[in-house]
């Protein structure tokens, strides 16, 4: 409940009411305690408490009950008891405006991110590199950049990966080596995503933040994550809600300190968020956790223990809220000591005993007070959601998402021209060249055969030479039978022996130069 004297509403201890203060809500805080304690419907409680104060709020809903936030409760033995726990006669039961969202498409308005968006560093996290493979990834977002090449989705961060792998001699003087042993198992690790269903999630149109951050008739609305199927990917589920985070901090203008903050995001199974995590990612978890108040964004981490948070990111959780924790090892008992140790403790009770016996829906709680200080911790009960405690139907959630403002928007992919389809046009184009350049060559190297086939200019003139002379034997040998035969004098045998060679010698030269004529046209008409 929030009213703006009191604050947002989330507990009553023997003290009375316990609310998280407006211009204090924006100081992050933590929901803790064991499975089966209550963590969830303190979730509900205090998203109710935001919605009814105009503040929208994003929530990873991980069995489906937080969907019930969207129709009106009911009254029940359970809560009728409770109500005089509370100071509380006739509750005013109601509903919150709620847009279901899915990563897969499948229960709410699809997300997605494109690669560029979600980086090398976020990416590399979700695939699991390790540093030589995660340089190599940096390097193909650099040379993408250079060529002025997006990548949109798997396909082109796959065409990139290859592209650079191609031309990697003339890479590895600039950036340094990039060696197809690292591109093979980045493309092996992408395969491997891409069998988690992270295709759907990597494309266009990608997300807008800003419609995480609307309200309805005065009201903040609940955006819910379907985080059932996506929880069974748990890097895929950490890294997406860290790419949202770092879209907010990226995004989001500075407003300091507001009487309300602009958007509450509740990261549920928070522990995911830390596993497996490189100290230079961690450090930047924690940087854009410090600054994102300033954006008028409040974080809310639930984990079981506090202790599944890192100390640096834990000492800004200022609003927690602490359920029952067992001990029944020496671990668990080193993470009750822990829990209660981040509590400003209170001479009424010891802390870490309280820990292990508070009841389902009791929690110890500590929230900031009007100076940033935290407060006393004080063993107190929940109080009980306005709207339903559990899951709806899928009927009833479908027309949720028919009637969104937001319907359509994103529910059809987009594929535009990327580096997948601009690389490929490439390599299209240089195979046709290098198969015209060889057809060029083989056409060359024909005609080059056909031209030794041919007989050269020398060959032709001793031809027709040989050609004349063997005719002007035969004429001067035919002129001799001749003269033999009809018994001629000397002097006139002479004289038609020297008219006959003349012919000849005429012909002959004729032939020659008819020969050599040809040869010459020929050439300079090629």
């Amino acid at each position: 409940m929030y009213d703006k004297q009191h604050g947002l509403y989330i507990a009553h201890c023997a003290n009375g009411a316990l609310s998280i203060i407006g211009k204090m809500a924006n100081r992050h805080g933590l929901i803790a305690g064991a499975t089966g304690t209550g963590k969830t419907v303190t979730l509900q409680v205090m998203a109710e408490s935001f919605c009814q104060a105009g503040v929208p709020c994003f929530m990873a809903d991980m069995k489906g009950d937080l969907s019930g936030i969207s129709q009106t409760g009911k009254m029940s033995g359970f809560i009728e008891k409770r109500l005089p726990e509370f100071g509380l006669e006739n509750p005013e039961f109601q509903s919150c405006p709620v847009r279901f969202f899915d990563v897969y498409g499948e229960q709410g308005h699809p997300m997605r991110a494109t690669v560029s968006q979600m980086g090398p560093q976020l990416l590399s996290r979700l695939l699991g590199l390790n540093e030589t493979q995660d340089g190599v990834l940096n390097i193909v977002f650099r040379v993408a950049d250079e060529r002025g090449l997006m990548i949109l989705d798997l396909k082109d961060l796959r065409s990139m990966l290859d592209y650079v792998s191609q031309h990697a001699k003339e890479y590895t003087s600039t950036y340094g080596n990039v060696s197809s042993a690292s591109v093979g198992a980045i493309q092996r690790a992408l395969l491997q995503l891409e069998a988690q269903g992270a295709n759907q999630f990597f494309g266009e149109p990608s997300f807008d933040i800003y419609d995480l951050m609307q309200t309805e008739g005065g009201k903040g609305i609940m955006n819910v994550l379907a985080a059932d199927k996506l929880m069974m990917q748990p890097k895929l589920y950490s890294t997406f809600l860290l790419w949202l985070l770092s879209e907010l901090y990226s995004t989001l203008p500075e407003v300091g300190d507001l009487p309300l903050p602009k958007l509450v995001f509740f990261f549920d199974e928070a522990h995911m968020l830390f596993t497996d995590t490189s100290k230079a990612l961690l450090d930047k978890i924690e940087q854009v956790i410090r600054l994102i108040r300033s954006k008028g964004v409040g974080i809310y981490f639930i984990t079981q223990s506090p202790t599944d948070i890192p100390e640096n990111i834990l000492g800004q959780l200022g609003n927690r809220v602490q359920h029952a924790l067992r001990a029944y090892t020496p671990k668990d008992q080193k993470a009750v000591k822990t829990a209660a140790d981040t509590f400003r403790a209170n001479p009424d009770f010891k802390t870490d005993e309280a820990i292990m016996q508070l009841e389902t829906g009791e929690a110890l709680v500590s929230f900031l007070d009007e100076k940033g200080a935290p407060c006393v911790v004080e063993r107190a009960k929940i109080l009980f959601p306005l709207s339903q405690i559990g899951a709806i139907t899928e009927g009833q959630r479908l027309d949720i998402i028919k009637q969104s403002r937001i319907y359509g928007k994103y529910d059809t992919p987009v594929d535009r021209e990327s580096a997948y389809e601009i690389l490929q046009r490439e390599q299209t184009e240089l195979a046709l060249n290098e198969e015209a350049a060889e057809l060029e060559e083989a056409d060359k190297k024909q005609k080059e055969k056909e031209e030794k086939k041919k007989p050269g200019l020398m060959s032709k003139v001793m031809k027709a030479v040989m050609t004349a002379v063997t005719s002007t034997l035969a004429t001067i040998l035919g002129a001799w039978v001749s003269d033999k035969v009809s018994g001629r004098k000397s002097k006139s045998r002479t004289s038609a022996k020297e008219k006959v060679v003349k012919n000849a010698t005429s012909a002959a030269t004729r032939t020659i130069t008819k020969e050599l004529t040809r040869d010459i046209l020929g050439n300079l008409t090629k």
